[in-house]
C-alpha cells in the first residue's frame, strides 16, 4: 500500500520547469539537461519541433503529450525528434547520468550558404554518422581521431555541437592561422556558418554530437 502511494504521489508532482537556456539566438533556444536515476527532464516547448540529442545515455521513458510512452536505452550520439504541437518528458529509468541537448528550432527565413570555396562539405565526412535528417536539421555523430586531421572543409550551415569529453581541437584555416580551442566535457557551442578550416586533436581523445541548421 504504502509502494502504491508513493508511486501515485510521484506521478502527481509537478514536472520541473526548463531552467534558463545555454543558448538563445534567432534560430535556436538550447537547454543543458542531466538526468539521474529516477529524475524527469522538463517538457520540451509543444509550440516548436526540438531535437533532444544525447551526449550520454541510459534507459530512457519518454512520455509524449497524449499520453504515448516510449522507452528505449539511449547511447551517445543519438538523437530524437519531438514534434511541434506535441510534447515530451524524459525520465531515466536506469544507467547514467544521462546527459541531453534540447534545441527548440525556431522559426527562420535563412537557407545554408553556397559553398564556392572549393572544399568538400563539413559533412559527411569519413568516420561521421548521420543520425536524423529532416526539412529543417541534420544530426551527426562524430570521433576524432589523435593525430589525424580532418580534410580542409567548408561549413555551409549554422551547427550547435555538444562535446563528450575534455579535448583540444588545433583548428587550421585555409590562409595557415591556426587556433586552439579547449573544449570541456559538456561544452555546448553555437557556431555560424560560412566558414572553412581543418581541425586535429591534439589530446586523448573528442567526440561531439553536431545540429546541422539548413
Amino acid at each position: 500500500m504504502r509502494k502504491t502511494l508513493l508511486v501515485l504521489m510521484a506521478a502527481l508532482m509537478p514536472v520541473p520547469a526548463l531552467a534558463a537556456p545555454v543558448i538563445d539566438n534567432d534560430r535556436v533556444t538550447v537547454w543543458d539537461v542531466t538526468l539521474d536515476k529516477g529524475q524527469s527532464a522538463p517538457a520540451t516547448p509543444a509550440d516548436k519541433d526540438t531535437i533532444i540529442m544525447f551526449l550520454e545515455g541510459g534507459r530512457i521513458q519518454t512520455a509524449m503529450a497524449g499520453g504515448t510512452t516510449i522507452t528505449a536505452s539511449r547511447k551517445f550520439g543519438d538523437a530524437m525528434l519531438i514534434p511541434k504541437g506535441s510534447a515530451a518528458v524524459d525520465t531515466l529509468v536506469s544507467g547514467g547520468p544521462a546527459h541531453e541537448i534540447v534545441v527548440a528550432l525556431k522559426d527562420y527565413a535563412g537557407t545554408a550558404v553556397a559553398n564556392t570555396s572549393g572544399l568538400p562539405l563539413a559533412f559527411p565526412r569519413p568516420g561521421s554518422v548521420k543520425v536524423l535528417e529532416n526539412a529543417k536539421v541534420i544530426v551527426w555523430h562524430y570521433s576524432w581521431t589523435p593525430g589525424k586531421p580532418t580534410p580542409m572543409h567548408f561549413h555551409d550551415k549554422d551547427v550547435v555541437v555538444g562535446y563528450r569529453y575534455d579535448g583540444t581541437l588545433k583548428s587550421t584555416m585555409p590562409d595557415g592561422t591556426v587556433m586552439e580551442n579547449p573544449y570541456k566535457k559538456g561544452d555546448i557551442r553555437f557556431n555560424k556558418g560560412n566558414r572553412s578550416h581543418s581541425e586535429l586533436l591534439t589530446t586523448a581523445r573528442q567526440s561531439a554530437v553536431i545540429l546541422e541548421l539548413k
